[in-house]
């Protein structure tokens, strides 16, 4: 009975979610009309509608004779495998995407991607024509037929309406994908869904209600390495798509020859192959993999497969992923300077391979530079490695590459010794049959990827499947396995160069103690200098001769003023000029002691949290926060990021590039965090997440030490939803006061707010001091990022919870060293800035400095 009701629970389960699969179809009546009408056209036309007595797919010669098939040509198939794709597409693509941004907009947006998307492909071959030579003439007879232009438009329509991370990923992607298969497989249908995609992400803005803009530099360093990444891939994937595909004519598609050597060929073709004497190295390849069947094409694409590989590595902004894309890059542009060098000088006497690929593929392209230019593409992507190798500085721990190119090396060691056994004991079923020493010599090619394995023709080839396993599988598994090695060296933990002082120096906080900058010394960009007895450190970075410190020395507090005095003489020693960057006024007057000048760069602000009760009207806006997050069902909770659920993961990546990309400027470092320092077990993460698992708001902490314990917290991110619930950063906030002071910690610091000054009911009754040159240039420089940065609206924010104010200092021994200082501080705030960015920074500037002279001629009435 039991088993029965299980059933019918299950039978009912299913219906349901059936149901809720057939309602969500119904409510897009446009994609479903669009499947019906390549169902049927599809049934009853045929291939390309020649059941009919007018054509319905697109050519390149189709308009304007056939002008119907601008839009015909969407509802027709090839075969029935691509009616059954153009469905699918239909069905998991357009569906939703008409759910999200309705039937109307979504009608628009896939007929003005399909029609203009066919015209702009056909325009684009006739005016290429006289221009780009073959490749236009061999697509001139490619056909278009289904539905993936108006998907790729609508597609990218929707885009518009999406939060920004996704937006930015998804235009990428698709971009992305069009342009690999326009630019390598090179096809009419592949340029008819390039232009339709870029149809799409024009229109979607306006089918929104706004203007289409020039899309903003990508902003946090976490999304940059995902650009280069994702670039880095398509061009591995690139040439692997080009050697598939069976007439690729792309105008990158010669570089299928650099780093593949696919041969998709059959039998009948190998034994035509291989009856031109000239041919004897095509067919050698060819043979060869066509034994050793999917063995054989892995080792046929082993250079794509390693820059996959780094590609992921790239992703995670790992150092040894940069060197050895690089690496091959370089050896890619290698090999393209000396196929160009055989291009342009054919008189050279040379049989070489880069020179029958010169002749074979400049007459396939019309003309040489058609070989020249596309093989310009590695050293490209050489250069923009190095002139992002900034982005790339997350090491493994240390002896993590030694053992590797140990184990690396054991292995290749193990299988050349198998090979020459298993070889020997074959011997009989190789062609010619080799001795000891021609087993021998040919264990270093066992190694090598068959793109270039082949420039030399073999001493012996397999003739059983049992040879061609032994021949070919010494590579397989090496590569294999080197690939999975490499890949879990990306997975472990980060270490920077000063990896070892940093986890001194983190011993030091947790036992000594510090200020609440204190365990901001950890992130990545400082050096330490320890003291003598190995109790205290300063951190600090050397930028062009000034020697910056991260706020204070940490340590004992009796041997502050002393490790002072010995850092400044270890800066002297060196030539560097010492700078000490947010500092308390105890430390001021120690340094002021000693004829330094200095002044106030921030303040901090400190909630302390023993009788902290938010109560009285002056915390009215506090309690107003937190009861609209009860109605709302928000909730605060405490995660660590690194063991989050990947949801919540991606949802706060989401909020900070949202975030990052309204501002429209780098990111800032220095003392400001950002997702790469969430990835601490010691951070603290509070999160505002509602009852359906959306996050709305994200906050960090960082563990404040005194004596071995956590006395406080120091809130560090501090990043909100665009659409999240109005005043989630004041519930986090108080949330977490709340929740500390219930822990039992002292204080949490609402952290400083540079190049703001405390508000005036908070500066005391005493006399304000005149204010020095240095303080004018900080109060205009304030004044002046305000409407970039927002420090002063941070700082009024804050004061809604009633804090105490600590006033932070910068002193430095010489006032000549200013301009220098200033540099130096911007560069440690902005490491990354890059020229386009710069100016957006210095037009907002310039715009904010024009305002503020306009509000000071405008006569007061």
């Amino acid at each position: 009975m039991r088993t029965h009701w299980d059933s019918a629970e299950t039978v009912t389960r299913k219906r349901g979610r059936a149901g809720r699969i057939l309602a969500s179809i119904a409510q897009a009546p446009v994609s479903v009309s669009c499947i019906l009408l390549v169902a049927v056209l599809g049934s009853v036309a045929g291939d390309f509608g020649a059941g009919t007595r007018v054509p319905l797919a697109a050519t390149a010669r189709s308009f304007p004779e056939h002008w119907w098939v601008l839009l015909s040509s969407a509802f027709v198939a090839r075969n029935p495998t691509s009616l059954l794709i153009g469905i699918a597409l239909l069905l998991c693509v357009g569906v939703p995407v008409e759910r999200r941004i309705g039937s109307r907009r979504f009608a628009v947006a896939a007929v003005a991607g399909q029609i203009v998307g066919v015209a702009a492909a056909i325009g684009f071959v006739t005016v290429s024509a006289g221009l780009m030579g073959d490749w236009v003439g061999q697509i001139t007879g490619n056909v278009f037929a289904g539905p993936t232009g108006l998907v790729c438009a609508a597609l990218m329509a929707s885009t518009a309406s999406m939060t920004t991370l996704w937006r930015r990923r998804i235009r990428l992607g698709l971009l992305a994908l069009v342009m690999l298969l326009a630019l390598y497989n090179g096809g009419f249908a592949d340029l008819v869904r390039l232009f339709a995609a870029a149809v799409g992400a024009l229109i979607g803005p306006l089918l929104s209600g706004r203007r289409p803009r020039t899309p903003h530099p990508v902003g946090s360093r976490h999304e940059r390495r995902v650009l280069i990444a994702l670039l880095v891939a398509a061009t591995a994937v690139g040439p692997v798509v080009a050697g598939l595909a069976p007439h690729a004519v792309g105008p990158l598609s010669v570089l299928r020859y650099l780093l593949t050597n696919i041969q998709p060929v059959d039998p009948d073709t190998l034994q035509t192959l291989c009856a031109y004497p000239a041919l004897a190295r095509d067919c050698a390849a060819a043979g060869l993999q066509l034994r050793a069947g999917a063995g054989g094409t892995f080792m046929a694409v082993l250079p794509s497969f390693l820059l996959l590989l780094f590609a992921d590595g790239l992703r995670r902004g790992r150092r040894a992923a940069w060197a050895g894309t690089l690496f091959i890059q370089g050896a890619l542009s290698a090999i393209a300077v000396a196929t160009i060098i055989a291009v342009l000088q054919p008189s050279a006497a040379d049989t070489s391979a880069a020179e029958g690929l010169a002749a074979g593929e400049a007459g396939a392209h019309g003309h040489p530079l058609a070989l020249v230019l596309p093989l310009l593409l590695p050293l490209l992507l050489a250069v923009l490695l190095v002139s992002r190798r900034k982005l790339f500085t997350v090491r493994a721990p240390q002896g993590t590459y030694r053992r590797l190119a140990v184990l690396l090396a054991g292995l290749a060691a193990v299988l050349a010794l198998a090979y020459f056994g298993a070889a020997l004991a074959l011997a009989q079923e190789f062609n010619p049959r080799p001795g000891p020493g021609e087993i021998l010599a040919d264990i270093p090619d066992r190694f090598l990827p068959l793109a270039y394995m082949f420039d030399l023709t073999p001493a012996f080839v397999p003739l059983s499947p049992g040879a061609v396993a032994v021949y070919e599988g010494v590579g397989i598994v090496f590569w294999a396995v080197a690939g999975a090695a490499l890949l879990r060296t990306f997975l472990q933990p980060a270490h920077n160069r000063y990896s070892l002082d940093e986890d001194r120096a983190r011993a030091i906080i947790k036992a000594e103690g510090g200020s609440t900058l204190s365990w901001m010394t950890t992130w990545p960009g400082n050096r330490y200098w320890f003291t003598s007895n190995g109790q205290g450190f300063v951190a600090y970075r050397v930028i062009g001769g000034i020697a910056l410190t991260l706020g204070p020395p940490v340590g004992p507090r009796r041997d502050q003023e002393k490790t002072f005095d010995d850092f400044t003489a270890h800066c002297t020693t060196n030539g560097w000029s010492p700078c000490f960057y947010s500092v308390p006024g105890d430390l001021m007057n120690h340094a002021s002691a000693r004829g330094w000048a200095g002044v106030q760069v921030a303040q901090e602000t400190i909630l302390d949290l023993e009788h902290l009760t938010f109560k009285g009207k002056k915390f009215q806006d506090i309690r107003t926060a937190m009861n609209n997050a009860a109605k709302a069902g928000v909730r605060a909770e405490w995660i660590a990021y690194a063991t989050a659920p990947r949801p919540v993961q991606a949802q706060i990546q989401e909020i900070s590039e949202e975030w990052v990309e309204d501002k429209n400027i780098p990111e800032m470092g220095f003392t400001l965090g950002s997702l790469d320092e969430l990835d601490d077990p010691e951070v603290r993460c509070l999160v505002a997440i509602d009852k359906d698992k959306k996050v709305h708001a994200v906050t960090s902490w960082l563990p404040v030490y005194s004596g071995g314990t956590i006395i406080g917290w120091t809130l560090d991110v501090i990043r909100r939803r665009s659409t999240a619930l109005r005043a989630s950063a004041e519930f986090l906030i108080a949330s977490a006061a709340l929740t500390l002071r219930d822990e039992g910690f002292r204080f949490i610091s609402l952290s400083g707010a540079p190049l703001a000054p405390p508000p005036r009911e908070d500066r005391g009754s005493g006399p304000t001091p005149p204010p020095n040159p240095m303080d004018r240039l900080l109060e205009g420089l304030g004044s002046s990022l305000e409407p970039v940065y927002g420090f002063r609206s941070l700082l009024g924010f804050k004061s809604k919870f009633q804090p105490r104010y600590v006033p932070l200092y910068m002193v430095y021994p010489d006032p000549a060293a200013l301009p220098a200082i200033g540099r130096a501080v911007t560069r440690a705030y902005l490491p990354e800035i890059g020229f386009d960015q710069g100016l957006s920074l210095a037009g907002t500037l310039l715009q904010s400095m024009l305002s503020r002279l306009r509000r000071r001629q405008t006569p007061r009435r």
